[in-house]
């Protein structure tokens, strides 16, 4: 299935795609060093090298791009690349390889930069490792896309994205309030607020976000005609073996005939039931 449609931008499209070229390229670059940084037994500290802190990012000035790409343990980066995969994949097939890199690095730089600025304020030292900044802007700008669409919470428990999102940005900004923890609840938080500005008061992005939802909208509406043709086609095709059998009855119906009506009153009673 193919999307298309207009906006002010010009005619574009898009086909939904399970494992984009930029998704599998962040993947695959996440659990390399996942792997390296397993494998060699603290011999190489990447941490200490590509992890951002406010006493190391001079002269290592590289930490605020390579620290998104360093995770603290297998939970750590398998869900960060879980998220990345099932949020981010449809995003890049809508805005393109290099317009989702440069959203990633925005959210992901921008929500490091914001932490190291609190970070020099405190006299414990720290490091921040970890995707999570640009992911929580890959969910933000999923929610501001999609927000009636359906996410299940472990799996389980169903709700609309844009009610997910806000529950995140909910726990992330408490969390931050004074929170000890290893989590940076900041750099969550950050990478969102980050991510909603830019869509929201970049024009272009503003423009892509209406044309999106438009394009669902019309999907929506020709689902429901197409419902409301099929139920009329059906009750027509009853309605003429109604008359039949009033000639002819039951029995001089064919086989085919009596086929027929069973599934079409079958089918008309389910789609009753959906109404």
């Amino acid at each position: 299935m193919k999307y298309q449609f207009q906006s002010d931008l010009g005619q574009f499209s898009w086909k939904p795609r399970y494992f984009t070229d930029a998704i599998k390229v962040l993947i695959g670059l996440n659990l390399l060093l996942y792997i390296f940084k397993t494998i060699s037994l603290g011999e190489v500290n990447l941490v200490e090298i590509l992890g951002l802190s406010p006493e190391t990012i001079w002269p290592l000035v590289w930490q605020p791009v390579t620290y998104m790409f360093v995770h603290g343990d297998f939970w750590h980066v398998a869900i960060n690349m879980l998220v990345l995969f099932l949020f981010g994949s449809e995003l890049e097939t809508i805005w393109g390889r290099q317009g989702f890199i440069k959203y990633y690095l925005i959210t992901g730089i921008g929500s490091g930069l914001v932490w190291l600025v609190f970070q020099s304020f405190s006299s414990s030292p720290a490091y921040l490792i970890g995707a999570s900044g640009a992911v929580y802007g890959i969910l933000t700008a999923y929610g501001l896309l999609f927000p009636n669409r359906i996410v299940y919470i472990y799996f389980l428990f169903p709700v609309r994205v844009k009610w997910f999102v806000i529950i995140l940005g909910a726990v992330a900004f408490f969390s931050s309030l004074g929170s000890h923890s290893n989590i940076s609840h900041l750099t969550h938080l950050s990478g969102m607020v980050i991510g909603f500005s830019y869509l929201r008061f970049n024009s272009q992005w503003r423009r892509m976000i209406f044309s999106v939802r438009k394009q669902i909208l019309e999907k929506k509406l020709k689902r429901e005609e197409s419902r409301q043709n099929k139920k009329i086609m059906l009750q027509k095709d009853v309605d003429h073996l109604l008359d039949r059998i009033n000639q002819v009855g039951y029995d001089g119906l064919s086989d085919s005939e009596k086929s027929r009506l069973y599934a079409a009153s079958r089918d008309i009673s389910k789609e009753k039931k959906k109404d």
